[in-house]
C-alpha cells in the first residue's frame, strides 16, 4: 500500500515538472520572437552625451524603441564623428542636424528628409559684458566677436549683414574662455549651454547684454532628425516608428527630468566626459522651452513652412544654396512611393 502510494506521488510529481517546464518554455517563445523582430537602426547626435539629446537617450531607456518595433544604437557624435558624414556615408540610419545644414546638402543633390523638427525656434544668440558699452547692434561694429566656424557662422553673419557690421571676426572654440578672460567683446553662445556656462562661472545674469537672432528676425532653428530620402522611401513606415517614438522618448524626459538628467550623467560618466548635474538640469529645462510648440501651434516635432522658407533664402541670398527645396518633398510629405 506505501509502496502504490510513493509512486503515485512520484508520478505527480513529475507530472507537475514537466508541466512547469512547458509553461516557460510555451512564455519564453513568444518573448524572443519579439526580441529577435526588432529592426536595428542607428542614431549618431551632433554631439557626445548631454542633455541636448536627453529624449533620445530616454527613449531607448525606457523602452520605448523596442514597443515602437526598432532597436536604436545612439552613436556619439562631435570631433572625429560628423553626423553629416556618418549619416550621408551610409554609417548611420537617422542623424541629428541644422536646418540650415540640411538645406545646404539638399540643394548639394544630397538628398535628405526632414522626419522631424526637434528644435522648434533658435537658441543661439551673441552675448556681450554690459560694461563693454554694447547695447545695440550698432555698438559692435568694429569690435572683436567670437564665431564658431562651419554652419553655426550661419546665424551670426546674418546679423552682422542685417546691421551693416564690419567686426573683428576671431575664431571661437568650443569653450567660452576667451570671453570669460576678455579676450574678445563678444562670445557665440547657445541658450541651452553656453550662455549657462558663463553665468555659473560667477558673471551675474544682469552684468549681460544678450543678443537672441530670433528677436531680430533671425530664425535658424536648430536640431532636427534626417534621414536619407532613398531609405525613407523604402521604409516609411519604420521612418515614422523611430519618429514618433523618439518624441514620445522627448516627452518621457520632459515630465520626469530627475530620472532623465540621471540618465544622461551616466551616458557621460560612460565615456568619460566632465558631468556637471545643474548644468544637465539647466540643458534639459531649456531644451523643455525649445523643443514644446507654442500653445495652440501644431503638434511637437514639426517643421513651420515659414521658417523653412526664411532659413531657405537667408542661405540662398548667401549664395550657399542654388534653390529651396520643394517643402513636402523635404519632409517627406508627398507621396512617400515614388
Amino acid at each position: 500500500m506505501r509502496k502504490n502510494y510513493d509512486e503515485r506521488q512520484k508520478s505527480f510529481i513529475r507530472s507537475c515538472t514537466m508541466a512547469l517546464l512547458l509553461m516557460m518554455v510555451t512564455v519564453a517563445i513568444p518573448v524572443t520572437a519579439a526580441e529577435t523582430s526588432l529592426k536595428k537602426v542607428s542614431l549618431i547626435p551632433l554631439w557626445s552625451p548631454q542633455a541636448q539629446f536627453a529624449g533620445y537617450y530616454m527613449a531607448a531607456e525606457k523602452g520605448i524603441y523596442a514597443r515602437h518595433g526598432i532597436d536604436v544604437t545612439i552613436m556619439n557624435g562631435g570631433p572625429g564623428h560628423s553626423a553629416s558624414e556618418y549619416l550621408l556615408g551610409g554609417k548611420a540610419d537617422f542623424a541629428v542636424l541644422w536646418l540650415a545644414t540640411a538645406l545646404q546638402h539638399q540643394s548639394a543633390g544630397r538628398r535628405l528628409v526632414n522626419v522631424a523638427q526637434i528644435i522648434q525656434r533658435s537658441s543661439m544668440m551673441l552675448v556681450a559684458r554690459k560694461t563693454s558699452g554694447i547695447s545695440t547692434p550698432e555698438s559692435m561694429q568694429g569690435r572683436k566677436v567670437g564665431v564658431w566656424p562651419g554652419d553655426l557662422a550661419l546665424p551670426v553673419q546674418a546679423f552682422f549683414t542685417k546691421y551693416h557690421l564690419n567686426v573683428r571676426i576671431i575664431p571661437q572654440s568650443y569653450t567660452v574662455n576667451l570671453f570669460l578672460c576678455g579676450g574678445i567683446d563678444v562670445a557665440s553662445a547657445m541658450w541651452y549651454n553656453e550662455y549657462h556656462t558663463i553665468i555659473d562661472s560667477g558673471v551675474n545674469s544682469d552684468e549681460l547684454e544678450l543678443f537672441f537672432f530670433k528677436d531680430h528676425g533671425i530664425t535658424f532653428p536648430e536640431d532636427g532628425l534626417y534621414t536619407l530620402e532613398k531609405n525613407y522611401r523604402n521604409d516609411p513606415a519604420g521612418a515614422a516608428a523611430f519618429t514618433d517614438a523618439s518624441l514620445e522618448g522627448w516627452q518621457y524626459a520632459f515630465d520626469h527630468p530627475d530620472e532623465a538628467v540621471m540618465v544622461v550623467l551616466r551616458h557621460m560618466k560612460t565615456e568619460h566626459i566632465p558631468a556637471n548635474r545643474a548644468h544637465q538640469k539647466w540643458m534639459l529645462d531649456r531644451m523643455h522651452d525649445l523643443i514644446l510648440p507654442p500653445v495652440g501651434n501644431k503638434k511637437m516635432g514639426q517643421l513651420n513652412p515659414s521658417d523653412f522658407k526664411s532659413v531657405g533664402a537667408e542661405l540662398h541670398r548667401q549664395g550657399l544654396i542654388k534653390t529651396i527645396p520643394g517643402f513636402d518633398d523635404f519632409t517627406g510629405r508627398s507621396d512617400a512611393s515614388k
